[in-house]
């Protein structure tokens, strides 16, 4: 069975990021194991030195290399990745000689939901420099980038949206069959 991380580039209790990768889950439950940045502190060279990598980091750094891919939903701040994001890539690959077990030619997926317009187009984009770097295979087959996210939940934070829905679904289904490839 083919088993995807997904992780959600938001701390935001209501964020729409996060709401589309539980409906995923809901979607595809055999596939979607939920990870977390939520609790990785500000990488700190000092910090790994003393205390080495934070439970966590290494929590994270063994879902990532024992799925067989990684869906990420970012939020779109300041035209970029949040930094909450990049902080905690910069943790995935402490120590340098773990980079290749978690990331190597690991299949990757790029989504994103907003309030604004144009649906996380630049966060997706700044993410790809990095996602070379860790030598990842990007899945650039589909595209997930929802605008106007406000309007497609419900009171509790859930999508509702029945297209949008159908969109993730596509989206989710073509990647699960690009990482069982």
């Amino acid at each position: 069975m083919t088993k995807i991380i997904a992780i959600s580039g938001s701390l935001r209790v209501r964020s729409f990021n996060t709401a589309m990768l539980k409906a995923a889950q809901q979607l595809f439950p055999e596939n979607i194991v939920m990870g977390s940045i939520e609790e990785i502190p500000l990488y700190n060279e000092d910090v790994e030195a003393e205390q080495g990598i934070p439970p966590a980091v290494d929590t994270l750094k063994n879902l990532i290399a024992d799925a067989n891919g990684l869906m990420i939903a970012t939020p779109e701040y300041n035209n970029s990745m949040p930094g909450v994001l990049k902080n905690a890539t910069d943790w995935l690959t402490r120590p340098p000689s773990d980079m290749a077990r978690v990331f190597h030619d690991k299949p990757v997926a790029v989504m994103g939901a907003t309030p604004g317009g144009f649906g996380t187009v630049l966060a997706q984009n700044s993410l790809l420099p990095l996602l070379r770097t860790l030598k990842t295979r990007p899945w650039f087959e589909g595209r997930l980038m929802v605008s106007r996210a406000h309007t497609l939940v419900d009171d509790e934070g859930r999508i509702s949206d029945e297209e949008a829905l159908k969109r993730l679904e596509h989206f989710v289904s073509g990647f699960i069959s690009f990482c069982a490839d």
